[in-house]
């Protein structure tokens, strides 16, 4: 499990595979402590609307394409549905851009730590 910690906000705790993408996305190093400073949040924020918003557009995409009449389409269709998974990008980004939105306008850094289950 993942924990992000700021002064301007709650303890955020996540998932391992989840905080892994996260981390992964922001080119930081999965499984270690780490650190997103003031100076580096815009920036993070913008590659993680980045993602939500690509991602958005695959599950649309999908969703056309599940509407085809070719069961190879719609078999296809499926099964990348299904890894996509039931909960969105933006609901696993969400309470992570929420604190790095307070954190930036309090000026604060993010930490976080990660604590193998």
């Amino acid at each position: 499990m993942y924990t992000f910690q700021s002064r301007a906000a709650a303890d955020l705790i996540m998932l391992e595979a989840t905080g892994k993408y996260l981390l992964q996305l922001l080119d930081k190093t999965p499984g270690e402590p780490g650190i997103l400073t003031v100076a580096q949040i815009p920036a993070a924020l913008k590659t993680l609307e980045q993602a939500v918003l690509a991602d958005d557009e695959r599950r649309k995409a999908l969703a056309e394409a599940a509407q085809s009449p070719d069961a190879q389409i719609s078999a296809q269709v499926g099964a990348e549905s299904a890894d996509l998974g039931a909960v969105t990008l933006r609901q696993r980004v969400a309470p992570l851009a929420q604190m790095l939105q307070q954190s930036l306008a309090e000026n604060k850094d993010v930490i976080w730590q990660f604590k193998a289950s």
